[in-house]
């Protein structure tokens, strides 16, 4: 007897113990056991259940429809999607027969699919954004506005659409242009349009960063200079680049950082079309097309005495204002389906993106622009190994970039404005001197600071 009380009690806990749902009926379809994870997982208590008859259960609305009626009707396991008071469960319900082969009971078997609906949402999610990504691949291959994807432009958002319009309008025109974006955003890439669209493509293109030749060096550089006429120069003398860009075009990136006894210079050119070699006297007319191009704010250095007001406005005639990719949303795909394709081409490759990948990257601000994307995914391509670049490929910022954002405070918010403000400044003037002073701070308040937000 002891015994038969021990083994009771063991199925007994066996019974509770079990993760999934378990109810038992008799014969004539009446709850007689239940278990507490059918209560946990349908929310039905145990008393309802017990000495109630599965079609009252359905009657009530309890149950959408019972398994364990299918089986007394059938004779033979079943497995249905049963909603429980609304909550949808999979339910498998398996006679007991006698040994004359009358069913004596009914054990049903619940489980929650809760998660696996979640998942399958999931999955209809993931290829739908799929889909959406492989029907933007068809459109990029057939508009017209990425027809230029092979001279490096890409061209779906509307924002750059106009800069592409107003570059074709006016390369065929003289006009001085000044084109003025964030460092990265493809300038020099616009400036080879206008040269590839303007009656000068047959002649030079001549690009000239003023940022990183010397400035003792620019002047002779840029206009030339006659034997003899500094230490070290070629005894044959040299033309500078503005006899060399003669009939063509030539570009000045990084304008703003040209100093201002050479823009007095510059702005006679400009004005004349004529140079005068270091070192010489006579003057030689030129032909060429002047583009311009800068990161900074002319205007403003215009009235804080950095940059001259005259050769501004002889430089500003036709602005081009080239938008962030973190403005040009509709770009950043185009843009990085263009340059996996390119560095699968380059290295023989076969790499693609998960949706969710390029999902993420609409979703980064982008501070290098372009040329951040471009160096990212040959990156990307070169160093993973499988064929497929998941989200767990791409640099950590880019991966915790929305989540920093759903959780950032008011001390976050202040510190972004602080570091960009003292970043752009610092690129702008230089020193910590005078940063501080346009800052209205001291330069031991902007060291401090500059210590505390990280910037080098």
């Amino acid at each position: 007897m002891r015994d038969a009380e021990s083994k009771m009690k063991l199925l007994d806990s066996i019974f509770q113990s079990s993760y999934d749902g378990i109810y038992v009926a008799d014969a004539n379809g009446y709850g007689i056991m239940v278990n507490e994870a059918y209560t946990r997982i349908t929310g039905v208590l145990a008393n309802e259940l017990i000495g109630t008859n599965l079609q009252d259960l359905v009657n009530q609305g309890i149950l959408s429809e019972s398994v364990t009626l299918k089986v007394l009707d059938k004779k033979r396991p079943m497995t249905i999607v049963q909603k429980v008071r609304e909550k949808e469960v999979l339910v498998t319900g398996n006679p007991i027969f006698d040994e004359r082969g009358n069913i004596t009971y009914v054990v049903t078997n619940v489980r929650d699919i809760s998660e696996l609906n979640r998942l399958k949402l999931e999955l209809q999610k993931s290829k739908a954004l799929s889909k959406k990504y492989l029907d933007e691949i068809e459109d990029f291959k057939t508009k017209e506005s990425v027809r230029l994807l092979q001279d490096g432009v890409v061209a779906h958002s509307k924002e750059i659409i106009n800069v592409l319009h107003l570059a074709q309008k006016i390369a065929k025109v003289d006009s001085t242009v000044l084109i003025l974006g964030e460092s990265g955003v493809g300038k020099e890439v616009i400036v080879k349009l206008i040269h590839k669209a303007s009656d000068r493509s047959h002649h030079p293109l001549i690009k000239v960063n003023c940022a990183a030749i010397p400035q003792h060096l620019l002047e002779s550089e840029l206009f030339g200079y006659e034997k003899g006429a500094f230490t070290g120069a070629d005894s044959r003398g040299k033309p500078g680049l503005f006899e060399q860009a003669n009939g063509g075009i030539i570009f000045l990136d990084e304008i703003g950082d040209m100093p201002l006894e050479l823009q007095v210079k510059l702005l006679r050119v400009l004005q004349e079309f004529e140079i005068t070699r270091v070192g010489g006297r006579k003057t030689i007319k030129i032909n060429v097309r002047v583009i311009s191009a800068t990161n900074k704010a002319l205007d403003q250095m215009v009235e804080n005495g950095q940059f001259r007001q005259d050769l501004y406005y002889r430089l500003n005639i036709i602005p081009i204002k080239i938008p962030p990719l973190r403005e040009r949303k509709a770009d950043i795909a185009p843009f990085a389906y263009f340059f996996l394709n390119k560095t699968n081409e380059r290295y023989g490759f076969s790499k693609k993106f998960n949706p969710e990948v390029i999902h993420l990257m609409e979703q980064y601000e982008w501070p290098g622009n372009i040329r951040e994307m471009e160096n990212l995914i040959e990156r990307l391509t070169v160093t993973v190994d499988h064929d497929e670049i998941q989200v767990e490929d791409l640099p950590f910022r880019m991966i915790d970039n929305e989540t920093r954002r759903e959780q950032v405070t008011l001390k976050d918010v202040t510190d972004d404005v602080e570091r960009k403000m003292i970043e752009k400044k610092l690129a702008e003037y230089k020193t910590t001197r005078k940063t501080a002073q346009v800052l209205g701070i001291s330069q031991s308040a902007l060291v401090k600071k500059m210590q505390r937000l990280g910037i080098k």
